[in-house]
This record gives structure tokens, sequence and C-alpha cells, in this order.
């Protein structure tokens, strides 16, 4: 049933997303700060669940484009995030009716917030990957043929545009150019969704669970236990690894944030391999998991997630494994999504260690 989201939920809904992330996604403290004062300004807003979508709702998603490393330094404005979604309005020739993240990592759950509270629109508690990818066709959407475009996108000097490519993979390509051109991040709002072809294709109770995560992490601490396993045991996940952060290789290219970092146990290595999200955790030659299942890295003590461009020389942390939604393991996800899409010329392996057959995908 629908609930309302308060400016009181935002910390827990960052905190949340920044372990749904897995890495990337951008700072969850810079969402977290528009969508506060968004709330706190033009009041709370509806959060409504795919069963209560009208079939007639036009839902457009909104969120950054760009590396997270460079948002940290240009800070977007509430005027930023929602001209997107008026100029999409607009080139529509329709009301928008529902607001929906496009991922629940980092700060693509709260930007959503602060959209939807700027236009006093409600917002769906789904999202359309349940973690975080790095390219803008890399959602559910995408395998129920829902398009991308027309895109609608924008900068902090005022400039919007709308693009209409042939399929999703184009738009990630022309967009991500612009978004290079336009200072490597920009806002964007596009997949435009009726209210079945969102009940289809979107992670259902995506906001509700980071809320949950947020709040248990908190509640560990607070009675003096180890939040990390709570937060291990809430995602149904495992523990890889536990060490300290020995080395990060992390460079902006092409409009993301790629590279590698080691982290040294008591007995062994492991290395993290990232272009935004976390890809592969692999230690002494043996991978221990890879996208498109969930890697996490939790700060040791106190279990916060520390994001890819937060990673530190020095940081003691424990690196998580949890699944992601099943519809990623279909052979058409794992094509767009596993490892061999970004280079890797192994299998997929889930969160437990079981191997998938990337050439099935592939074929």
């Amino acid at each position: 049933m629908a609930w309302t989201m308060t400016a009181g939920d935002v910390e827990n809904v960052a905190r949340g997303a920044a372990v749904l992330g897995t890495g990337g996604g951008g700072d969850p403290y810079i969402g977290a700060l528009l969508a506060t004062r968004a709330l706190q300004e033009h009041g709370e807003i509806p959060v409504v669940t795919l069963e209560e979508l009208p079939e007639d709702a036009l839902v457009l998603t909104v969120a950054m484009m760009g590396a997270p490393t460079v948002m940290v330094e240009k800070l977007p404005s509430l005027e930023e995030v929602i001209a997107p979604v008026r100029e999409l309005g607009a080139y529509l020739s329709r009301p928008v009716t529902h607001i929906a993240c496009a991922e629940i990592g980092g700060v693509n759950s709260t930007i959503p917030v602060a959209a939807a509270a700027a236009l006093g629109l409600p917002l769906l508690d789904a999202d359309g990957m349940g973690r975080a990818f790095p390219e803008l066709q890399m959602v559910l959407p995408t395998l129920y043929g829902v398009t991308a475009s027309p895109l609608a996108f924008g900068d902090e000097k005022g400039n919007v545009g709308v693009l209409q490519t042939v399929d999703n993979s184009w738009t990630e390509r022309i967009a991500r150019v612009a978004c290079v051109e336009m200072g490597c991040s920009v806002m964007i709002s596009g997949f435009r969704m009726t209210g079945s072809q969102a009940r289809e294709s979107l992670v259902e109770g995506s906001l509700s669970r980071c809320i949950a995560i947020g709040k248990e992490i908190v509640r560990a601490r607070a009675a003096k236990s180890d939040p990390v396993a709570a937060a291990v045991e809430l995602l149904g996940g495992r523990e890889l690894f536990a060490g300290k952060v020995a080395d990060v290789q992390r460079a902006t290219t092409r409009g993301f944030a790629r590279g590698q970092a080691r982290i040294d146990g008591q007995d062994a290595v492991l290395m993290l391999s990232f272009q935004n999200e976390h890809l592969v955790a692999e230690s002494d030659g043996r991978i221990l998991a890879t996208t498109p299942d969930l890697i996490i890295v939790l700060e040791h003590e106190t279990g916060e997630p520390i994001t890819t461009e937060g990673l530190r020389y020095g940081q003691r942390v424990r690196v998580v494994a949890a699944p992601s939604d099943e519809r990623w393991h279909t052979s058409a996800a794992l094509a767009m999504v596993g490892p061999g899409y970004f280079g890797y010329d192994h299998p997929s392996y889930r969160f437990d260690g079981s191997v998938e057959d990337l050439a099935e995908a592939i074929a």
C-alpha cells in the first residue's frame, strides 16, 4: 500500500541505496542533501506500489548520468534535476503522473525523491535494476522492450535537449558523448512507461528495501552487534573477504570511473575491478563473484557502505556478495550486463560461487 516519504526517511534511503549500489551510482550524501532540501521546501511525497499504479499512468525515470567522481565537485541544483522531466513532458505533450528510480544505487535513489518533491508528483516504490549498473541501457525495462528515448538531458548551465534514437544502446552511446562534453555529469529523464509496463519490468519494493537496510545497519550498531552480519542476513548474501585497502587505481575515462582496488587480508589478497560499480571480485586467481550479482564494500566496524570513489588506502573493510534480481540471470540479461560485456573472458559467477554459462548468454 502507499506510504509517505518524509525528510526523516532520506538518510536510511541513502544508506540502503549505497549498499545496493555496489559501489556506484554516485555519492549518496549529495543525493540525500538534495532530497532532504526538496522535501523540506515542497513537502512530503506519496510513495505508491506498482499494484496501485493506474494503467494510463505516464511514468518517467530520473537519474544522474556520468562519472560519480565528478559529481562530488559539480553539485546539481533542484532546477537542474527537474528540467529534463519538464522538457520531456512538453515533448510528449502529456502530463507526467509518476516518477521512478532508474536504479536504486547511490545518488540515483535520492535524486528521483528530489524530483518528485519539487514537481509535486508521486514516486514509485520500485526501480529498473534492484542495484546499480554503469550504462543507461542496463535496466530490466530494456529486456521488456521499453525504450529509453525520447530521453531528455540537462546540465548545470541550463543546456537541455531531447534525444530520439533507434534503440537503448544507441541512446547510451550518443547521450554519453553529450555527457562528456557537458562536464561528465548530466541529469536525464526517460524510459516512459504505462502502468502495465512498469508493473512488468520494474523491481518492486526497492525504496522500502533501502530503508529497511539502512535502519538495520543503524539498529545493529546501537545494539552493539555486528552491522555487517545484519546487512548480509537482510540481503540474503554472504561475506566474501575482510582486510585493509592496500591500493586503489582509479581514473575517469569516457564518462566512467574505472579502476581496481586491492584489499589485503590475513592470508590472501582480494582484487576488485569496477566501472562505477564493482564488477568482479577475485582472490588469488579464484573468482568469488561477478556482475550481475551484487559486490558490496562495507566499513569493517560500522557497516557503512563505501563507494568506489570513496575507497582509500588504509580503510578496514569487509566485502559482501548478494543475489541480484533473478531476471538478470537470463541469457539476454547476461549478454547485456555479464562479465563478457565488460571485457572479462570468464563466465558469470553467482554470489554463492556457482558458475553460469556465459557462452549460452552470448549465443
